[in-house]
């Protein structure tokens, strides 16, 4: 029996760092992203990713244009980059209907975001093709005849790891990069299909513009992606992509602030109250509620449990799986420094 493909790469000390810094943020920003959806932020943060992933392939659109072009107002420019936008646009927004593990989806998502720009949409790619920086041969992909059974062997892989999603999506992002399985639009399909595999972790990475960092370090992200194929290893650009996720979280200071400035006096008493029952250990909301004499757990989540995480006065036990059954919350050093605060 032929053994199942397993993309080389090690487990190290800075991954391991990594996962758990953007766990710790993504426990608060959960609690925020619950309590106040922000439509309005999460469209800016769909345009700032269009634009920078689009950037990356050398569309020139700026982010006014492209925001023009999605809400559909005439524009004067490069029909072919106007088409791009579109329909990276409409890819985006597919996210919560597609599945990670299907090839099919994974074709028919290639497929509408290369319409009218490729002949082979939605095909592996026929010949021989490379990974270009400036006038600098990045990578050299393998043949053609390869790529339909390379990506079998991913996709395969990408279903029985058990490895954190956080790992996951990043080795599928160079795999799928090393493979570049179709003839055109393999950069901005490998960003979007990480995107896609974070979602279904935790649904704030639609909205978060991780491209956008990428964009930013782009000579970086070309730059790891060479090592590691003179490594045959991906460690390093893991470690590169985990570090831009963790960039992409903390500039999103902006969700902290407006949820913060949503957050009015009448419901600091309430934060006090929740903040007085905590001693040394962790608690489950079962009995905070009853402690408190509540019924309604939607009312004690709006009005006493996600302001008290998204002020970070208390914070998720296992922040990794926010609705898990067995989630307890705990006081951070600022909620003791609170409740000292208030019984004195």
């Amino acid at each position: 029996m032929e053994k199942e493909y397993c993309p080389p790469f090690k487990i190290s000390i800075k991954i391991i760092d990594y996962i758990s810094r953007i766990s710790e943020l993504l426990g608060r920003y959960s609690a925020i992203q619950e309590q106040s959806a922000n439509l309005h932020l999460r469209k800016n943060n769909r345009i700032k990713t269009i634009q920078s992933t689009l950037a990356i392939e050398n569309n020139t659109m700026s982010i006014e244009q492209v925001s023009a072009v999605i809400e559909g107002r005439s524009i004067i420019g490069d029909p072919k980059e106007i088409l791009e936008v579109t329909n990276a646009f409409n890819t985006y927004e597919m996210l919560d209907k597609l599945n990670p593990l299907s090839e099919d989806d994974l074709l028919s998502a290639h497929r509408l975001l290369m319409k009218g720009l490729v002949k082979e949409s939605g095909l592996y790619r026929a010949g021989g093709v490379g990974v270009y920086s400036e006038t600098e041969v990045i990578h050299i992909a393998p043949p053609a005849k390869r790529v339909s059974s390379l990506m079998k062997d991913l996709l395969l892989w990408l279903q029985n790891t058990e490895h954190h999603p956080l790992i996951v999506s990043s080795v599928f992002h160079y795999e799928f990069e090393f493979i570049h399985p179709f003839s055109d639009g393999n950069g901005r399909m490998g960003r979007l299909w990480q995107t896609l595999l974070l979602s279904k972790w935790n649904p704030l990475f639609a909205y978060f513009p991780l491209e956008t960092v990428i964009y930013k370090r782009q000579a970086e992200y070309y730059q790891f992606l060479k090592e590691s194929d003179n490594l045959a290893d991906s460690t390093v650009f893991i470690e590169f992509i985990l570090e831009a996720i963790l960039e992409t979280i903390e500039i999103s200071d902006q969700v902290s602030d407006q949820v913060s400035d949503q957050v009015s006096d009448q419901v600091s008493d309430q934060v006090k109250d929740l903040v007085k029952l905590f001693e040394d250990k962790a608690l489950d909301i079962a009995y905070l509620m009853k402690t408190m004499g509540l019924k309604h757990k939607s009312n004690f989540r709006k009005n006493y449990l996600l302001p008290a995480i998204a002020q970070a006065f208390i914070e998720m036990t296992n922040p990794d799986k926010p609705n898990s059954p067995q989630q307890k919350y705990r006081l951070t050093t600022k909620g003791k420094n609170l409740k000292n605060s208030v019984n004195h």
